[in-house]
């Protein structure tokens, strides 16, 4: 059997921008059936919705039919976390609150085997190299690996140049609320002086040849965002369109 190829991260190589959608449903069947709606990338949530490993499990392997790429959030760049989440089947890995090159290069080395990294060598059982099935899955591994870090403080974004030039960090995101709230505009991510540091970060991030990313729910910033060359870009949450519709729903009928 051959290594899957993580076609997310030739995307980001190539810089060919793509579109996602951010699931925090929690479920499989939910993450099946957005699955199915056309994005090219799904972010499965595992710090702001109630998922766990066998969650993420389920979601992953819900998906996996489907032509669409799973990037999976933990709680927490913790090191035996991310074994965890490898050794089940996750490629692509956003780890939230980054805010040095340190912890940037110890999440790249999370993902790595020895002697390039600290990931712990067990995979043979696991669904990652299926069970054994993939032809020389450890010597592969490490090349299919894409690594995105979210810097969402005024610390990473002091930082945001060096995070960016660490050796096998694919991409960097942007969370406009925590990263809003750190500037001291909470709750208001469209303050101008959060939108200015977004659009000088995007530059720096492009500068170091890492591909830039960001949630949105505005189109019109949306836009904006693209034009400003942010490669791969989450345009709604799933709960959040579904209790928008619902919520419409109901009103047209009161």
């Amino acid at each position: 059997m051959k290594m899957p190829v993580n076609t997310f991260k030739q995307a980001m190589h190539d810089k060919q921008r793509k579109i996602g959608l951010w699931v925090s449903l929690a479920g499989a069947y939910t993450a099946e059936a957005v699955a199915t709606t056309g994005f090219d990338w799904l972010l499965i949530d595992g710090e702001h919705a109630p998922n766990d490993v066998r969650s993420l499990l389920g979601q992953l392997q819900a998906v996996a039919p489907y032509p669409v790429h799973p990037v999976v959030r933990p709680v927490t760049g913790d090191v035996a976390l991310i074994k965890q989440l490898l050794d089940v089947g996750v490629q692509t890995l956003l780890i939230p609150m980054v805010e040095t090159a340190e912890q940037a290069a110890q999440m790249v080395a999370a993902t790595r085997y020895p002697p390039h990294g600290v990931r712990g060598v067990g995979s043979g059982g696991a669904r990652a190299s299926r069970w054994s099935g993939v032809d020389n899955y450890s010597t592969q591994a490490d090349a299919q690996m894409c690594v995105l870090v979210q810097v969402e403080s005024a610390r990473g974004l002091a930082n945001l140049a060096e995070i960016s030039a660490v050796e096998g960090v694919d991409g960097v995101f942007f969370g406009p609320a925590d990263l809003s709230a750190s500037m001291g505009h909470l709750g208001n991510a469209n303050h101008p002086d959060v939108l200015r540091a977004i659009d000088d970060g995007i530059q720096t991030i492009r500068a170091a040849g890492k591909a830039p990313g960001i949630l949105v729910f505005d189109r019109a910033l949306g836009q904006r965002y693209v034009d400003a060359g942010v490669l791969f870009i989450a345009v709604g949450v799933d709960a959040m369109l579904l209790t928008k519709a619902c919520r419409e729903l109901s009103a047209s009928y009161a």
